[in-house]
């Protein structure tokens, strides 16, 4: 491995990155940083996703606020400070909020009484609820860039396998696709042009009566947009891995598997030592492919399968089948979990430093939902995705689903893309049906332990959104007085509306209100998805082109 050579400065401190390392795995080489607090009750938090849509790593970078660490390849000389907290992360002092109020801070009808204190309460929560001082001068003029344009027949979202096999199908039919991948290295798709570290949305998806073509908002950080016009758009958007009820699920050293992934490598340790993975199916064998010599456990809310039973008997890693999640100690970081049998079994604690989310990944369906294709609620994994025809046509004409959002295994691919292909080389894009969502009323494993759950003592001073800091009893107060329906649930309570724009904390909120409103989840409905649907840099809004601009071939 190259010796770090990229000197940076973190706090006040001198480190060095190496080449092509992001701040995050820069600064997780032994375990997880503190980076930031919660918005409202200041709790300790740390980067949970690694893939660029938690608020968990945000740091400021030279002069310029609400930096993803996970996100930004370091430079020579980076100033790196970090935010949201006084005087710092490890001890700030507004974290007294959460000891004064113990129940949570009613910041929609409270903090209203004595009249004379009003100045007071609102700049305690203008303080409470920031996100850093705005760019300097000069970061903001080093954010300035270029208008660009680009027209193609095709746009694929997503370079992963399943986008990579449109890509060739594509080509192979003598269409040069243009793919879009937010991974910031990537390797060129031989036949397409290939634009990595790039994150579109749609601005907006065309209409009936208007232009047929689609419109999309590309940008690459901090400050590059790009309008993109195409005729088709397939989205091979992949999954993400969801987050998980529990006390202190927000802690630093609580991840997803994806973060787990992304920070491991042949050459890499991870940034724990003795984590509890989480998880009993496929995603987990996944992570102890990579990372089982840094394992002490394995949690699943259900049965463990098989692959998973065989690759931690060989570790010797113990394995904790149908069981409850309570909780875990640590203030400032993970120590410790506290275990339970489901069906009312003795309570167990394993000492850790980590632990990792792998039971539950769902499709990464946003852009989905905003072109306004008919979406399916399915059982399993529990989660919305769009309803989709072999070929990968949607409801959308035009529009494309490919890969494990559409519900297709690795297995599956190459037919799967010739099949987009064919449609939209041969019968266009026109001829799309309009579906019927086909709702699956199947039970869904995590209903029956999210039940249990819920009637574990303290369950309400759970963060069920750790962007915006919403308790769980904030949603249990909403439902008793008389509000249904998770829209409804997120205008009053404000879930679903931080940075993440839902993708953590929905899957569960939707289960969750599944239980407290007694009816299928399907049922509870879904937030909506106004545009954009990912964290966009107002910079690159700004950087859009006029329509007289020139559009690069």
């Amino acid at each position: 491995m190259a010796e770090p050579d990229r000197p940076f400065s973190f706090r006040g401190r001198s480190m060095a990155a190496r080449d092509g390392e992001t701040l995050l795995a820069a600064l997780s080489r032994d375990r997880l940083p503190l980076l930031r607090r919660s918005l409202q009750y200041h709790r300790p938090q740390g980067p949970f996703c690694g893939i660029g849509h938690c608020a968990g790593c945000l740091v400021r970078v030279n002069g310029r606020p609400n930096v993803r660490a996970c996100r930004h390849e370091l430079g020579p000389g980076d100033v790196i400070s970090t935010e949201n907290a006084w005087p710092s992360p490890d001890w700030d002092l507004l974290g007294a909020i959460g000891i004064l109020a113990p129940r949570g801070v009613d910041s929609l009808h409270g903090l209203r009484r004595p009249a004379f204190a009003t100045p007071l309460y609102q700049r305690l929560v203008r303080r409470l609820a920031g996100t850093g001082e705005p760019p300097t001068e000069e970061a903001a003029r080093a954010i300035a860039a270029p208008a660009l344009e680009r027209a193609a027949e095709v746009v694929i979202v997503g370079g992963g396998d399943a986008g990579r096999a449109v890509a060739t199908a594509l080509a192979a039919r003598g269409v040069r696709p243009l793919v879009l991948e937010r991974t910031l290295r990537s390797t060129p798709i031989v036949g397409a042009d290939f634009v990595p570290a790039t994150t579109a949305v749609f601005l907006p998806p065309p209409s009936e009566a208007g232009d047929p073509r689609f419109t999309l908002l590309a940008f690459r950080e901090p400050g590059q947009g790009m309008r993109v016009t195409a005729r088709s758009v397939v989205l091979a958007t992949g999954g993400y891995d969801s987050s998980l009820l529990f006390r202190g699920n927000d802690r630093p050293g609580v991840l997803s598997a994806d973060a787990a992934l992304s920070l491991t490598s042949d050459s890499r340790r991870p940034p724990f030592r003795r984590a509890v993975l989480v998880g009993g199916g496929a995603r987990a064998a996944e992570v102890l492919e990579r990372c089982g010599n840094d394992v002490e456990a394995v949690v699943a809310p259900g049965e463990i399968r098989p692959a998973v039973v065989g690759a931690a008997n060989e570790l010797a890693i113990p394995l904790y089948p149908r069981s409850l999640l309570l909780g875990v100690r640590g203030r400032r970081r993970v120590r410790s979990v506290q275990l339970k049998s489901r069906g009312g079994g003795a309570s167990t604690t394993i000492g850790c430093d980590a632990v990792i989310l792998a039971h539950r990944r769902v499709p990464h369906a946003q852009l989905f939902f905003q072109a306004g294709a008919s979406m399916e609620w399915r059982s399993d994994p529990g989660a919305y995705a769009p309803k989709v025809r072999p070929d990968g046509v949607t409801s959308v004409p035009g529009l494309y689903a490919a890969g494990s959002v559409a519900g297709l295994a690795a297995r599956d691919l190459a037919g799967h893309a010739q099949g987009i292909a064919d449609a939209i080389g041969g019968n266009g894009s026109s001829n799309a049906p309009t579906f019927a969502p086909l709702l699956d009323e199947r039970p869904n494993e995590l209903l029956g332990y999210y039940r249990e759950l819920l009637r574990t003592r303290g369950h309400g001073r759970w963060t069920a959104c750790a962007c915006v800091d919403v308790l769980v009893s904030e949603v249990e107060k909403a439902v008793r007085s008389g509000y249904r329906g998770i829209e409804v649930i997120k205008r009053y309570t404000s879930l679903g509306t931080g940075i993440c724009q839902g993708r953590y904390c929905l899957p569960d909120a939707l289960l969750v209100l599944s239980l407290l409103e007694d009816r299928p989840p399907f049922e509870v409905g879904y937030i909506t998805q106004r545009p954009p649907v990912v964290p966009t840099p107002l910079a690159a809004l700004a950087s859009l082109p006029s329509p007289s601009a020139e559009v690069v071939p």
